[in-house]
């Protein structure tokens, strides 16, 4: 699903200058114009031309878009190549780990939020009267409630496709964010995930209702972990993957 209106965009390889060094990333935006900034969080297998694609595509909607490497400390992108098989190599399991530690350490992903979003700002493709989106996929799925967290008055709206750990049992889970939250939210959440832990549901709709968060949790039953990213092995369900494009693109039109 998409506007029907979709802009040719420009994509830049850029740097971004964050308190633990130099991120590498891609911006994309509309040829012409300032237009509101969003930020993604891409998923596991990190920064890669999927991850542009969808960057692509949103920019084509009338949006200005940072897609940064989170595993920036470890490595620059492209992180891992087509042979990397995380479920049957121990070596890439072990590399895995190793690269994304800098990035799961605490504190690490919110000093980046606020970097990103900086960016965004000084750069004159970005509208800074309009609020910032950002929406994540899997891994970055938590990292949007962060980033609204972090800049409440600067983010309107976050989107969390097939998010995983959005929901723990640890003091600093995502979830419990939620009283620190001004913008709206939406979470997709895939069958086989719901099946896996169907309390993150529940848990989810309790904190953002408490804290009185416009926040849609939204379970797919038929949609498989990651079939929202066009490279994923789930992404053969193209009729919920459009659906959900098209949820993000109405809560952004509509919060942004």
């Amino acid at each position: 699903m998409s506007s029907g209106r979709e802009q040719s965009v420009r994509e830049t390889d850029v740097e971004v200058n964050t308190p633990d060094g130099l991120c590498d990333a891609v911006f994309i935006h509309p040829a012409r114009g300032s237009h509101p900034g969003v930020l993604l969080w891409h998923d596991s297998p990190g920064l890669r031309p999927v991850m542009r694609d969808l960057g692509k595509r949103m920019a084509g909607e009338g949006y200005s878009v940072l897609v940064p490497n989170l595993f920036y400390r470890a490595h620059r992108a492209p992180v891992f190549d087509a042979s990397f098989d995380y479920a049957n190599s121990a070596a890439d399991r072990e590399k895995y780990a190793q690269t994304v530690a800098s990035f799961l350490a605490p504190g690490a992903a919110e000093r980046d939020a606020v970097a990103y979003i900086a960016f965004l700002d000084s750069q004159p493709q970005v509208n800074k009267k309009r609020k910032i989106g950002t929406h994540g996929y899997c891994l970055g799925g938590p990292y949007i409630i962060r980033t609204a967290a972090a800049m409440p008055d600067r983010v309107g709206a976050g989107a969390s496709f097939h998010g995983g750990f959005l929901v723990t049992n640890k003091p600093n889970s995502p979830h419990l964010l939620a009283p620190k939250i001004k913008g709206r939210l939406y979470f997709a959440i895939a069958g086989d995930d719901d099946k896996r832990e169907p309390e993150v549901k529940n848990e989810l709709r309790v904190a953002f209702a408490a804290a009185k968060v416009r926040a849609e949790i939204e379970v797919y039953p038929n949609a498989r972990h990651g079939w929202c990213v066009p490279d994923s092995k789930a992404a053969e369900n193209k009729q919920d993957a459009e659906r959900a494009w098209g949820k993000l693109v109405a809560l952004y039109k509509q919060a942004l």
